[in-house]
């Protein structure tokens, strides 16, 4: 059920990599319960915006305030915040040398005290939760794209954050695996009672499962509403991103690209 109290809040929001600006006079709140599509050319600062979710970047200007409160500076504060926030990075971050459970318990171990019978319950319930107990003592070189990608959503998950971050949740998966993720993503944002921004390229897998969408290009959010009102819209910027036309208000600019920390 989504809650119109913002989870996210971003007021004037300015983000710089260097000398270069990514993203300039970004406004935005996202709803508790609902599930937000970033969307937007590779290279445009989808993920440098996650970046500033999570206190990685600090914003060159304007504020970001997430769980109801501006991010903190401090580190050890700033590592507490991050609890409540479980990120899905886009290359899964699982340790080869350590098998499914335990990487889903990497975070439990390193962040609570809870004796280890718990955490092998827990960690049960979060591989349950994404269709893969079975594959509990399987290591990362035995599983498929897809079941690596459900681990590491599992770990995401382990200490219950409220906000969900996902970047390029799709990245190196085949159609059958993505419908699995995309499905599984909006099954626990229902069931869990989450918050999830789901960055992503992957516009027509991404719309069904979102209530908002956001389309970022040139700097800045080039449109904010439904996906059907996306689907709808007829501004020339918009459909050469949704009709993958090469020419358009979006410059191909591998160069520029390139430095964005996509």
């Amino acid at each position: 059920m989504i809650d119109a109290t913002p989870i996210v809040r971003l007021s004037g929001l300015r983000l710089d990599r260097g000398s270069r600006t990514i993203l300039d006079g970004i406004d935005l709140e996202v709803p508790r319960g609902s599930v937000v599509a970033v969307l937007g050319p590779s290279g445009c600062g989808k993920s440098t915006l996650l970046s500033a979710l999570t206190g990685e970047l600090e914003p060159a200007a304007g504020s970001v305030e997430v769980l109801g409160a501006p991010l903190p500076r401090g580190k050890r504060a700033l590592l507490e915040r991050r609890k409540s926030i479980g990120v899905l990075l886009q290359g899964n971050g699982l340790l080869t040398d350590l098998t499914a459970a335990e990487n889903v318990a990497l975070p439990l171990r390193a962040h609570t005290r809870l004796p280890d019978p718990v955490i092998r319950r827990l960690v049960e319930m979060k591989l349950h939760a994404v269709g893969l107990r079975a594959a509990a003592d399987l290591y990362p070189r035995e599983l498929s794209g897809g079941m690596a990608r459900r681990v590491a959503l599992a770990r995401a998950l382990a200490l219950d954050p409220p906000l969900m971050l996902y970047d390029e949740p799709l990245t190196g998966l085949d159609p059958i695996a993505s419908g699995v993720i995309m499905s599984l993503i909006a099954r626990l944002n229902a069931s869990l009672g989450l918050t999830s921004i789901i960055v992503s390229h992957h516009v027509h897998e991404t719309l069904p499962v979102a209530d908002r969408a956001l389309v970022i290009a040139n700097g800045r959010i080039a449109f904010s509403g439904t996906p059907q009102q996306l689907q709808a819209s007829d501004d020339p910027l918009i459909r050469q991103f949704l009709d993958g036309e090469p020419d358009g208000p979006i410059p191909f600019d591998t160069a520029a690209r390139a430095m964005e920390a996509a």
